[in-house]
């Protein structure tokens, strides 16, 4: 069998030959996007359910709509645990942690502390120079001494 050609079976069960492969349509489907339904559409097509007594009635509502019963047991299931809130759309993902705004927030504030910290550090080195330069160096209190530590003995 050729590449160009291909046997596809006739009506009387014997094999046809045609002349060539029809080459595959060139045209992009698009890809699908995902249905989103408002908590008003959930209520109203539940509401419609529920009223349904008749044996058939909600699959032609769901195909009248077409949706999955799965829609109708995760939208039953979302009102009775939480009537409207349950059904809006909820967010898709990961879900943020809360303690990453305080401690983004708090990182902020510690590198900002750390910058102020070695300009005032820098400040006080300069004053120093100046002082040592000028000859007057200022009088030493008790807490910018450094306690002297005790030597070991060995």
């Amino acid at each position: 069998m050729s590449h160009e050609s291909h046997r596809r079976p006739g009506s009387n069960g014997t094999h046809a030959q045609t002349d060539t492969l029809t080459p595959p349509d060139p045209q992009v489907i698009p890809k699908a996007e995902r249905r989103r339904f408002s908590a008003e559409y959930k209520q109203r097509i539940l509401a419609e359910a529920d009223a349904c007594t008749e044996r058939g009635q909600i699959g032609a509502l769901l195909r009248r709509e077409g949706l999955y019963s799965s829609h109708l047991d995760k939208w039953r299931t979302q009102r009775a645990r939480g009537v409207l809130q349950a059904l809006a759309p909820q967010k898709r993902g990961p879900k943020p942690d809360p303690q990453a705004a305080e401690i983004a927030q708090l990182r902020h504030e510690n590198e900002q502390l750390r910058t102020r910290l070695q300009r005032a550090e820098h400040i006080i080195d300069v004053q120093k120079k100046l002082a040592e330069l000028l000859g007057t160096l200022p009088p030493e209190t008790p807490s910018s001494v450094a306690p002297s530590l005790p030597t070991l003995k060995r």
